[in-house]
């Protein structure tokens, strides 16, 4: 045989064999990010409209946005000057759409909604496309990212905008390019100057990079942008902090055992090997950013009580990743489905009625809806309006029929004019003098057993009503108590604003 006819024969044992394609990863990427986004979009705008009620803090978004711009900024010096930005955005949204219940909540139904995606991605890059997958999907389903995609209010703009920066992060860290950084930079102070408290997501990023043993040019580029997130927020942190009164309501840690809870889930799924290797780990990134904002607001919280838990939601975005590569390594392991099942018909039949109820006007702390219906329904035209707290007077603002036919007795400048919350009031003996002239007064004040604020307005209205004044019936709303006071022209002193012997009360 010659060399040449044994060519082939030898070039045929050696070459190597013929490899089948891969698969592109474009679909799974594709699903990643679109079925979160879909799940969380149906389940946003599932029972949006909570039998068209609101609640306090949607009530002052709803009064704010519809201000110019020159008014929202001339309010925010006296209050809410964290939430400036937002009512901004809002006000624009509310030009082009108008200012409805939907317009309200819209915006964080689709916020949360591209937070969903990103969670997606993330755990994509950290895990893998079906650790991805399941993140993005627990993301969505979580309660607490439910409730907060229906209110209008910042919360889920922050969440979707501190996920976006994380993912920037962990996209910069192998790459190093300076586009990314100040991607991530720009990105972490937009959520910032929505809400101040956005900054701790910044510190547990540092703390991912510490841990995961950063290159130092990696190091220096974050503490660059670290700097520039710090320096464009300090303006608005120094002239907010004169304003810290207004978390005067928190007494005390709201749902820290929620954040407890989670927290030591969260750190329970780390304790499993969860994730690929790379330069970020998935427990490294996930677990500072459940653990690490909450915690810093406890330790806060030992000066100045500020802990609640929704201004870190953006923490669940650490563990929606723990549980969701917890899940695909569990899932990898099991060669039978059936305990897959069981434990997928076990969290529906926790997650559907808990679901169910935030989606009832009973899951807000109050209602301001019911509040003003209270008011429409008892009052009669001519009769005073009493607030025995100025906070209700903003409430109630959102919907003005409610009280257009009575008579505010302690305002002397309304609250746009003023480029207040909440107006200006009479002082003291102006109101008293002024109550005087009416024989009929609504009372709007704080539920039985909270604790009423104190000053001399409002001992002055207490104590006229208390000497002048008989409760008629009160109906009882969630967040407040709506009573008819009638002139008593028994001049006797009344030991007690409202004897149970003479309030009748009116269910609701």
């Amino acid at each position: 045989m010659s060399v040449d006819e044994r060519a082939p024969a030898v070039a045929g044992t050696v070459a190597p064999p013929v490899l089948a394609p891969r698969q592109s990863p474009g679909p799974a990427k594709a699903v990643v990010v679109v079925a979160p986004l879909a799940l969380s979009i149906a389940l946003g705008l599932w029972g949006i409209r909570r039998k068209n009620t609101m609640w306090g803090d949607e009530a002052v978004t709803c009064q704010l946005a519809h201000r110019d711009l020159s008014r929202i900024w001339l309010t925010a010096q006296h209050v809410d000057l964290v939430h400036a930005l937002y009512y901004a955005v809002m006000h624009e949204v509310f030009a082009l759409f108008g200012g409805g219940l939907l317009t309200l909540r819209l915006p964080s139904v689709l916020a949360m909604s591209v937070a969903a995606s990103g969670v997606g991605l993330l755990g994509l890059r950290l895990a893998g496309p079906r650790a991805g997958l399941l993140a993005g999907l627990v993301f969505a389903l979580l309660p607490q990212v439910q409730k907060y995609a229906q209110e209008g209010r910042s919360y889920a703009m922050v969440c979707a905008l501190v996920t976006w920066a994380t993912y920037a992060l962990v996209a910069g860290v192998p790459h190093r390019a300076r586009w990314r950084w100040a991607v991530y930079g720009s990105t972490m102070l937009l959520a910032c100057l929505l809400h101040e408290f956005a900054v701790l997501a910044l510190v547990a990023h540092g703390v991912t990079l510490v841990v995961s043993r950063a290159p130092r040019p990696v190091l220096r580029a974050w503490s660059a942008a670290a700097a520039c997130v710090v320096a464009g927020l300090l303006p608005l942190a120094i002239r907010s902090a004169g304003q810290s009164g207004q978390l005067s309501w928190i007494d005390g840690p709201v749902r820290l055992p929620r954040f407890l809870a989670t927290a030591v889930v969260g750190v329970a799924c780390a304790l499993a090997p969860l994730g690929t290797r790379g330069p970020v780990r998935l427990s490294a990134l996930a677990v500072p950013m459940v653990v690490l904002p909450g915690l810093l607001l406890l330790i806060a919280s030992l000066v100045k009580p500020v802990f609640v838990d929704r201004y870190v939601l953006y923490s669940s975005t650490g563990i929606a990743l723990l549980l969701g590569a917890w899940m695909d390594r569990f899932l990898r392991r099991q060669r039978s489905f059936r305990y897959v099942w069981i434990a997928a018909v076990v969290v529906l039949a926790v997650l559907v009625p808990t679901s169910v109820s935030l989606r009832t006007p009973q899951s807000r702390s109050n209602d301001v809806t019911a509040i003003g219906a209270a008011i429409r329904t008892e009052g009669r035209p001519g009769d005073g309006l009493l607030y025995l707290s100025d906070q209700y007077r903003a409430w109630t603002a959102a919907d003005p029929v409610d009280t257009r036919f009575l008579t505010d007795l302690a305002l002397t400048q309304d609250p746009v004019s003023s480029n207040t919350l909440a107006g200006v009031e009479l002082p003291a003996q102006d109101i008293a003098a002024r109550m005087l002239e009416f024989d009929r007064i609504i009372a709007v004040r704080d539920p039985a057993g909270a604790h009423a604020p104190t000053n001399p307005r409002e001992e002055a209205k207490t104590s006229t009503l208390r000497r002048h004044f008989r409760a008629y019936g009160t109906s009882q709303v969630s967040g407040a108590r709506v009573t008819v006071y009638v002139r008593d022209h028994d001049p006797s002193p009344r030991p007690d604003l409202d004897p149970a012997t003479r309030e009748r009360t009116v269910g609701r």
